[in-house]
């Protein structure tokens, strides 16, 4: 009896291997298998086997699955099955393996959609495209499918108040490393957290993203997260409240940070303040008022945690100006319902004369 070291010979791979995708795929010995580009030593072996001349051009040569099994059969006394569990290992079941994955992904799907978001669009909306665009299906495939309930648990306590990204990353999963920057819990929770921000995608840079964590109350970095100020009214003691009282005195702007504002807190008099976008306002007040400017707070964007922490010491009244588009509003909005702010020159006839100046977003 011939050895089945014969099949390892050059000729059989191609055809050996798609004849275990389409047993594992299948589950019984039916059907062709097909190879495109033969080379002559897999012609002459198809030939033998099935006993029909193939020409030298021939682009695809196709294999009833059952000339096969009954060909291994006759010469080497094993059938297909026999053959391919010798020479390969163990076929799999993908049949009974894709039923499994289906179900472990209706139940990670099911369970992240009771969490305290469920039925928000945009909870909603991640979890379609985790589903949609196979990263679902990769997590559960290298054993990581519980990071969707890991993540899910992170939302379910967002968005908070100022929480550094450790604590909030210890609080969901007892890791305080879990949420670390580029890891695989933190990339399905910034996708969660840009389609809440309404934006298109997770931004690549560090930059963005602490911006996308700040806008859920979480503080990567105490440092980086600022906000620009100019002639802010403060009252009390402490370094943070005589720096920005000098700067005041000379119409200068300044920048401070959350860990100033955390280690030094000041406490804003009754002063009525106003809040704009963009730091150029900031930069022609300066230059034009000066110290006679009123004060003027510059959230650059979406406001910073230290942006949110400086105003719950607001003592007035905050009127805040954005610009005229979609992230503007929901800025604005925000702003109305979290720190009870006006808008400030954001009327319809305000938006008119925008557009009408090429100044505004239709």
């Amino acid at each position: 009896m011939p050895s089945l070291d014969e099949l390892r010979a050059e000729g059989w791979a191609r055809l050996l291997a798609a004849a275990r995708r389409k047993l594992e795929r299948d589950g019984v010995v039916s059907g062709s298998v097909s190879i495109g580009s033969p080379s002559e030593a897999e012609r002459r072996i198809i030939i033998g086997l099935t006993g029909r001349y193939r020409p030298e051009d021939v682009k695809r040569l196709t294999v009833p699955l059952s000339d096969l099994d009954l060909f291994l059969i006759n010469r080497y006394a094993h059938d297909l099955r026999e053959v391919l569990t010798t020479l390969g290992g163990p076929l799999r079941d993908r049949a009974a393996e894709r039923q499994a994955l289906d179900g472990e992904r209706d139940r990670l799907l099911a369970d992240s959609a009771r969490g305290r978001h469920a039925g928000e669009p945009w909870h909603t909306a991640w979890l379609d495209a985790l589903a949609a665009d196979g990263t679902l299906t990769r997590l559960i495939r290298r054993g990581d499918g519980e990071l969707l309930t890991a993540a899910s648990r992170v939302l379910d306590h967002l968005p908070a108040q100022t929480v550094p990204l450790p604590v909030l990353a210890e609080r969901a999963t007892g890791d305080t490393k879990a949420l670390a920057a580029g890891s695989p819990l933190a990339s399905l929770v910034l996708r969660a957290l840009a389609l809440r921000n309404e934006s298109p995608a997770v931004p690549g840079d560090r930059v963005g993203q602490r911006t996308l964590w700040e806008s859920a109350g979480v503080i990567v970095d105490d440092l980086a997260s600022q906000v620009l100020v100019l002639n802010l009214p403060v009252r009390g003691q402490g370094p943070v409240s005589g720096w920005l009282a000098e700067a005041a005195g000379h119409g200068v702007p300044y920048r401070l940070t959350l860990h100033q504002l955390t280690s030094f807190p000041v406490t804003l008099t009754e002063q009525p303040i106003f809040l704009c976008e963009n730091p150029a306002v900031v930069r022609a007040a300066a230059t034009e008022l000066g110290p006679r400017c009123a004060p003027l707070i510059c959230t650059e964007g979406v406001p910073s945690a230290a942006c949110h922490r400086l105003l719950e010491t607001a003592g007035g009244g905050l009127w805040w100006r954005a610009d005229f588009d979609w992230t503007g509003l929901r800025i604005v909005e925000r702003a109305i319902s979290r720190h009870a702010a006006t808008p400030w020159r954001m009327s319809a006839t305000d938006y008119a004369t925008g557009l009408a100046e090429s100044d505004s977003t239709p």
